[in-house]
């Protein structure tokens, strides 16, 4: 399990990770309430109040907690250096992150620029202080490798994608222009597409061969995928802003070429897991599947959108929004959780109690029946709210589903918090004896 070349000894605390996982699905069940307390209205289009709230409820709220918490635990073990005071790092990052994301949500909704302000002031600070500890731990790092160059680009994406929400936000809370109208394509391009994005393939270079007993990854893909896709949104950005309407045709081949690097990737991990060595059945496994399919999915939508945009049914672009979020990065992120969660605890308990107290293996710490239920409750959630763009009805048994999906996700993660304290106890009671 524990494979060469990974810093294990370099891992922060245990509480560094989980305070921003066992966050992430509270912010989901929030964004279930909302969709019951919304409806149809939601889905009407990507740009109504509602529809800004539900989605930064999840990118942020969900996503970016999750995907923080995972960078803070595995940038150190990885590239072999610590953050500086991790603990500060999480409490600071997190306090914001969950503030500024409730302003942000509750902003949109209410349309009161006063808690827009607040929002790009809370999650301005507090990605600047996570971002601030990258880029010191990656400064640290001696041997420059493909890892570091990923969590580097993942961590250039962060400060566009925040810069330019911050922008956005910061237009409508203080009244500013945009510099660019393009802003409002490219905030979520560096969110999805290059930070999240990025993120996924560099750590899927990791656990999909560790936990999911497949080959490797291709040398050539490992070496040049996340750097192609970097360049790509960069040149895209640049056509955007820079050319505008006399950019378009240009902007459009490099979009698509984007697309077409993310399908290189999903079809090479489906691949790989096709070839995987553990034939049993796996719900990670099922979850990145999931996550896969709808990045196919997700870049055919992209490119009809691109080519075609007069001949797309209405609603097509919400759809797109919801495969993208919910489709491939909640599945994902879903499945890296399942791994990364209970083997976190695993590790840490073999490094702090082994000897004193019997170790429950990873399966013991949570149970494949518990993250199945909740795998169902995924799928159905994403089923009724990919279909809801056209039966706007839907939106109310597909907010059940999600809070369904997120309360049996939050009820999982409480349960390996719980067996890697109740491991302590037991410890600390042979301690005693």
């Amino acid at each position: 399990m524990l494979q060469p070349g990974l810093s294990f000894e370099q891992a922060p605390p245990l509480s560094v990770p989980f305070r921003f996982f066992l966050t992430a699905p509270l912010f989901g069940l929030a964004c279930a309430a909302l969709l019951l307390w919304q409806g149809p209205d939601l889905f009407a289009s990507r740009w109504t109040p509602a529809a800004l709230a539900a989605t930064h409820l999840l990118t942020l709220g969900v996503m970016a907690s999750t995907m923080i918490g995972a960078m803070m635990q595995m940038l150190p073990v990885l590239v072999g250096a610590p953050m500086p005071a991790p603990r500060a790092v999480a409490r600071i990052t997190h306090v914001l992150l969950v503030l500024g994301t409730l302003a942000l949500a509750l902003g949109f909704l209410l349309l009161r620029p006063l808690l827009l302000r607040a929002a790009v002031v809370a999650l301005g600070f507090g990605f600047a202080v996570f971002v601030a500890a990258v880029v010191t731990s990656l400064a640290r790092v001696r041997a420059w490798n493909t890892t570091v160059g990923v969590m580097g680009l993942a961590t250039v994406a962060l400060a566009a994608a925040v810069a330019l929400g911050a922008t956005l936000a910061a237009s409508l809370g203080w009244g500013l222009a945009l510099p660019s109208s393009a802003f409002h394509e490219l905030h979520p391009a560096w969110g999805l597409l290059g930070w999240i994005g990025v993120l996924v393939i560099g750590v899927g270079y990791q656990v999909v061969p560790m936990f999911q007993m497949t080959p490797a990854y291709p040398g050539p893909l490992t070496q040049w995928l996340t750097w192609s896709i970097f360049a790509l949104l960069v040149l895209w950005s640049a056509a955007q802003v820079a050319l505008g309407e006399a950019g378009a045709t240009l902007a459009t081949g490099l979009a698509l070429v984007l697309g077409a690097a993310y399908v290189a990737f999903a079809l090479v991990t489906l691949d790989l897991q096709r070839k995987r060595r553990r034939r049993q059945a796996d719900v990670t496994l099922d979850f990145w599947r999931v996550g896969m399919a709808s990045l196919l999915v997700a870049a055919l939508c992209w490119a009809a959108l691109l080519l075609a945009p007069d001949r797309v049914p209405a609603g097509f672009d919400v759809f797109l929004g919801v495969v993208a979020v919910a489709g491939v990065a909640l599945s994902v992120i879903n499945g890296m959780l399942y791994k990364i969660a209970p083997f976190l605890s695993w590790f840490h308990l073999q490094t702090t109690v082994a000897g004193r107290a019997s170790v429950p293996h990873m399966r013991k710490i949570l149970a494949e029946a518990a993250q199945r239920a909740q795998f169902r409750a995924h799928l159905a959630a994403l089923a009724l709210l990919l279909a809801a763009p056209w039966w706007p009805v839907l939106a109310y048994p597909g907010g059940l589903a999600l809070a369904a999906s997120m309360a049996l996700l939050l009820r999982n993660l409480i349960a390996v918090a719980r067996a890697y304290r109740a491991t302590l106890a037991q410890a600390a009671a042979a301690n005693a004896a």
